[in-house]
């Protein structure tokens, strides 16, 4: 149920906007608008979306966050989260990341699904998932916030309506290691180590994503589609991380060790 009026949807849209494009942080949204539902932050993210399309920005997929059990319950939801991957947000392997694009960036480690055929709900599978996927590749996520985690004043933490306002935490992506195609092994037994300058930071497998990654792509075309929206071919599609966000700053060298799906090496300057 939306709560917040079409204008105040566009100014809270406008303030991310522009929060984004500037690095500067907002104070919660929920502080301000304590009715505020999940249907108004979606709404808020929608509106932020035409504004990026308006400034020449493209889509090149989406993000599926709040995958775990563990951070389900600590955002108090039953359910992930979704946003768009706009195309200036992806970083290339091996690159030099600028730490003035973010405000306070942490990474996570992830699985992406590129799509070769469309995927539109209702009733998606995970078998209609993975016939729909070109390939699988190791990434890496950047997250960020441009909503305040912790509120300056009342240290009171953000609510999960204030993250899927704020593009579901989504800054940045690295895809890397090596592809491949999704019935080459079993996704739930894929894994990695996440390393910080040399010291082992995070390990996970990637059953943690809703026992299975594809569900997650399953889901977020169900999702989408009473929107008139759905999955399409070349779609990169992030399909939730296996392990907790990892602070970085610059100087930080970040390694991530897929197994036989290769690794990733990335750093923040």
């Amino acid at each position: 149920m939306n709560t917040l009026s079409e204008a105040v949807v566009a100014d809270l849209a406008r303030r991310l906007f522009e929060a984004r494009k500037n690095c500067t942080v907002l104070r919660q949204f929920s502080l301000q608008h304590p009715r505020m539902t999940i249907d108004d932050g979606y709404a808020i993210q929608r509106a932020w979306v035409q504004l990026e399309l308006a400034s020449g920005h493209t889509i090149k997929g989406r993000k599926i966050g709040l995958t775990s059990r563990a951070m389900q319950q600590a955002s108090q939801i039953t359910e992930p989260d979704f946003a768009p991957l706009m195309d200036d947000m992806f970083f290339e392997a091996g690159a030099d990341i600028p730490v003035k694009r973010f405000i306070s960036p942490r990474v996570e480690v992830e699985l992406a699904f590129v799509l070769n055929a469309p995927l539109r709900g209702p009733g998606i599978t995970l078998t209609d998932v993975l016939s729909a996927t070109a390939y699988v590749t190791p990434a890496l996520e950047i997250i960020d916030a441009r909503i305040e985690r912790f509120d300056r004043d009342t240290k009171v933490t953000r609510k999960v309506f204030d993250t899927i306002a704020d593009f579901a935490a989504n800054a940045g992506i690295v895809l890397g290691g090596r592809p491949v195609k999704p019935d080459e092994c079993d996704l739930r037994w894929a894994g990695a180590l996440l390393y910080k300058n040399a010291v082992i930071e995070e390990t996970g497998l990637a059953a943690g994503v809703l026992n299975h990654p594809a569900i997650g792509v399953a889901w977020l075309a169900d999702k989408i589609a009473p929107y008139g929206e759905q999955l399409n071919a070349g779609d990169v599609v992030l399909s939730g991380s296996f392990t907790r966000p990892t602070d970085v700053v610059a100087g930080d060298a970040l390694h991530a060790d897929f197994g036989r799906l290769g690794s990733i090496s990335i750093r923040f300057v």
